[in-house]
């Protein structure tokens, strides 16, 4: 290759920082493939649709938030607590549609507070949602006393529309993956062709810069923190209708998880860069990963291994592109 066409695989790679883990996550495909002939199995795929739409969700309202240059470390929590107090309210004869709408709200309001903290306090981020995520994971423990609850009786139109599925052949298809399929659609529109992408990306570019110019930079990072917290609880609710259990401990670790995806996506730390479409990527790179290697045979508690050596290629990757192409 000479030194031009590399110089232009490079940029090409700094410019779309989707391209990266696109690239890794098609050769573990091959490798997993070989590896093991039931990689690509109806079976192994519907259990892989199954489960990925869930985290996703949340990695999805995580990549605008963090484009902004905050995260939520709560999410886990929320997960956990948006099912219990849906499943209570329910079983004290609470209607299921009000009962969503309710453990909905809740949930948008602990992103709200979250977002009030860090913007009106002027508190970290990290430091506002890792309290909260112990607030929030407290009361889930103490209202169930740390016990699961009763799957969902209801078999409602609204029911069959949150955790049902349709059998195409041999694949079931859940109504998850087509919740994390339209909400992707909208998320990647909010950030590349909205008023309010703008503002999330300026925010995280330089946010003095953009108050300057107009920018409601709190009120934008406030409702992105509503937003993922909100995610969250409906991720919650979905994964908890799927497996008619709603335990107070579920997510636990699904905040670090999540950022990772976010990350090894291709969206900035550092906020003012973000992408949906690497996100997507991401969520796909880090459950394939898992899938893959309790298929092959390695020990399943040596996931973290993987995607830890995986996070800290992409950021490698990305520090030395972007060096590289600053040096052009």
């Amino acid at each position: 290759m000479t030194n031009r066409l590399k110089l232009s695989f490079l940029r090409l790679l700094a410019q779309h920082r989707e391209l990266s883990p696109l690239i890794i996550l098609v050769a573990l495909c091959i490798a997993f493939s070989m590896g093991n002939a039931s990689f690509f199995s109806a079976l192994n795929l519907t259990n892989l649709l199954s489960i990925l739409p869930e985290l996703g969700i949340i990695a999805l309202a995580m990549t605008l938030l963090l484009t902004t240059g905050e995260f939520d470390l709560s999410v886990g929590a929320v997960f956990a607590l948006a099912p219990i107090l849906l499943l209570l309210m329910v079983q004290s004869g609470v209607p299921l549609p009000v009962a969503l709408a309710l453990a909905l709200a809740v949930s948008a309001a602990i992103g709200c507070l979250n977002g009030w903290l860090v913007t009106g306090m002027a508190i970290t981020s990290f430091l506002v949602t890792l309290s909260m995520l112990l607030i929030v994971r407290g009361v889930a423990l103490f209202i169930t006393n740390g016990f699961p609850q009763k799957p969902l009786e209801d078999e409602s139109w609204l029911r069959w529309m949150l955790s049902g599925g349709v059998d195409i052949g041999e694949f079931t298809i859940h109504a998850s993956l087509l919740w994390f399929i339209a909400l992707s659609v909208m998320c990647h529109y909010l950030l590349r062709r909205s008023k309010l992408g703008n503002w999330i990306l300026a925010t995280g570019s330089n946010g003095p810069a953009a108050i300057a110019r107009g920018v409601p930079t709190a009120k934008v990072k406030t409702g992105l923190f509503a937003l993922t917290s909100l995610f969250a609880g409906f991720a919650g609710i979905l994964s908890a209708l799927r497996i008619s259990s709603a335990s107070p401990i579920a997510g636990t670790g699904y905040e670090l998880e999540v950022i990772a995806m976010v990350v090894v996506g291709g969206t900035a730390l550092t906020g003012g860069l973000g992408t949906i479409i690497g996100t997507v990527i991401g969520v796909m790179l880090l459950r394939i990963i898992r899938n893959g290697i309790i298929m092959a045979g390695v020990p399943g508690l040596a996931y973290n291994i993987f995607v830890g050596v995986i996070i800290l290629a992409m950021l490698i990757i990305n520090s030395r592109l972007e060096k590289h192409i600053k040096l052009r």
